[in-house]
């Protein structure tokens, strides 16, 4: 798929990010679109310039600066293993946090072998079902998934279920259907309908991806994220390191999943989360340092239509709200700030600097405000959206969050 590979050196050089150790990631591809060209600074980070928007977002996006209104929510998951939980806050009028309420899932959490500040390695561990005013989490360490019922800040733990694998890590919801992804012994999905506020297991919907269930480090080689096209027909699954490829599955009327999925191999970037712009063309953060957008085609095949390098350091996770995305960078504490334009064209607007450990990170509903988990110290930091950009608003610090990942905010 890409026409230019990146040198194999890129990924040992993330692993060394990461996992801590003396090593430095190198930028790769000084090239802003289409061709990924190998960089030579030796693992130079330029400066960060602030991200700025160049004009108002689009669709329902944030206006030009904080305004009174209604009080929303925001979750933030721990993985905890002595015992995960979901911290709660009320987020006000201004976008600032205040805790609410600590929730236990009933499951452990878990860590992935080399892992540092992402302990599950992955994207979408805490999922919203606003159809069902339902919250999802996973507990990696328990094998186990928990329902919660959502009122306004507070949780209402309903069901704890077996995840259908190993380690779950990632949770997707669409139209009635729940899958969970597995990361471990070679990764796996499963399915669940949602009945009565419930998730009943569909019968047959597991399916095995087949990953080198020995490849090491972990954390760079377990699946990093399952999420539904927008029209939910279609299943996708990131590989990262363990092979470089997005997986899709087609998803049929009773919501099983073809036997096998398509495979498309994008040799050397990790492909690690996604998310979807405003004309559904696939957007995918990779750790090799791009953000990338793809058309995703009827048979599963997917076509790469840009790329573009952040110029920092491990790009894993990407937070967007229609044109308008934000990938986080945890080996350079960094966000880079992306807009998306017609035909998934991608443009760099600038990066943000974050606390240590830059991980998953969510939108508000009404694209007024962005949350950013910081796993080095367990922290959020706050940012207001605005038609200039970002502006930072402060950080709470989520008890026993360190390493944490899973992120919801409404």
């Amino acid at each position: 798929m890409k026409t230019i590979t990146r040198l194999s050196t890129t990924l040992l050089a993330i692993v060394a990010v990461l996992a801590g150790t003396s090593g430095s990631a190198s930028a790769v591809g000084a090239g802003s679109h289409h061709g990924r060209r190998p960089d030579h600074r030796g693992g130079y980070v330029p400066p960060p310039i602030p991200i700025h928007f160049p004009g108002p977002p689009h669709g329902p996006g944030p206006g030009p600066g904080p305004v009174p209104g209604p009080q929303h929510a925001v979750f933030v998951q721990t993985d905890n293993t002595s015992g995960n939980q979901v911290v709660a806050y009320n987020r006000a009028y201004n976008g600032t946090l205040t805790q609410a309420g600590i929730f236990n899932t009933g499951g452990l959490g878990g860590v992935l072998s080399g892992s540092e500040v992402d302990h599950l390695a992955s994207q979408g561990s805490l999922a919203y079902d606003q159809a069902n005013n339902l919250l999802y989490a996973v507990n990696a360490g328990s094998n186990t998934i928990s329902v919660f019922a959502v009122f306004g800040d507070q949780l209402a733990l309903r069901q704890v279920l077996s995840s259908g694998g190993t380690f779950p890590v990632s949770i997707a919801v669409s139209h009635g259907l729940v899958y969970v992804l597995n990361a471990e012994e070679g990764g796996s999905v499963q399915g669940y309908a949602i009945v009565f506020g419930h998730l009943v297991p569909i019968p047959g919907s597991e399916r095995a991806l087949g990953l080198n269930a020995a490849a090491t480090p972990q954390f760079t080689n377990t699946p990093g994220e399952v999420a539904f096209s927008p029209n939910a027909q279609q299943l996708i699954v990131t590989t990262k390191a363990n092979g470089s490829d997005i997986d899709v599955f087609q998803v049929g009327a009773f919501g099983q999943l073809s036997a096998t999925p398509v495979v498309n191999s994008e040799s050397e970037t990790v492909p690690f989360a996604v998310s979807f712009d405003q004309e559904g063309h696939l957007i995918v953060a990779e750790a090799a340092g791009f953000l990338a957008s793809f058309s995703l085609n009827a048979n599963g095949t997917v076509t790469q239509l840009d790329a573009v390098a952040t110029e920092q350091k491990a790009t894993c996770w990407v937070a967007g709200d229609s044109s308008y995305f934000f990938a986080s960078n945890a080996g350079s504490a960094s966000l880079s700030g992306f807009q998306s334009g017609p035909g998934g064209a991608l443009t760099l607007l600038g990066d943000e600097p974050t606390d240590a450990g830059t991980v998953d990170a969510a939108v508000s509903a009404d694209g007024r405000f962005l949350y950013v988990q910081t796993g080095a110290a367990g922290i959020v930091d706050e940012f207001a959206i605005s038609a200039h950009g970002l502006s930072e608003l402060g950080s709470v610090t989520v008890p026993g969050a360190v390493g944490g990942e899973g992120i919801v905010a409404q």
